[in-house]
């Protein structure tokens, strides 16, 4: 198993609801495989037309590493397991002036200069 998860469509059923939380589906989810929520990743949801049935898509995680390990940053994000670095408009654009007098392979030595400050 190279990416130490399993992967899965999700069809829930939901008649007389507008859709189901993501959150519920997720406990159901730890439930059903014996594990922990937190290592559960739901997304994708689509409501069909007309409401009752909504498809979208799971990841359930050995692991909390692996999950940290394999999972995009704004996944992560939503779970609370990530935090964006926050740089001014400044700083951004004062890097990426200090970047432009650089060429090659020193450019990451810069921005790297640069996130230090």
């Amino acid at each position: 198993r190279l990416l130490c998860r399993k992967q899965m469509v999700v069809d829930v059923l939901h008649p007389g609801q507008p859709s189901v939380k993501k959150t519920e589906i997720r406990e159901k989810l730890a439930k059903m495989y014996k594990v922990t929520p937190d290592v559960v990743f739901c997304f994708s949801f689509r409501t069909a037309f007309g409401g009752g049935k909504s498809t979208g898509f799971a990841l359930v995680y050995d692991t909390m590493d692996f999950a940290k390990k394999f999972e995009p940053k704004h996944r992560l994000a939503r779970h609370g397991l990530f935090e964006k670095k926050t740089q001014t408009r400044k700083q951004r654009k004062e890097r990426k002036n200090r970047m432009k007098k650089v060429r090659g392979t020193k450019k990451s030595k810069v921005g790297a200069a640069a996130g230090k400050k």
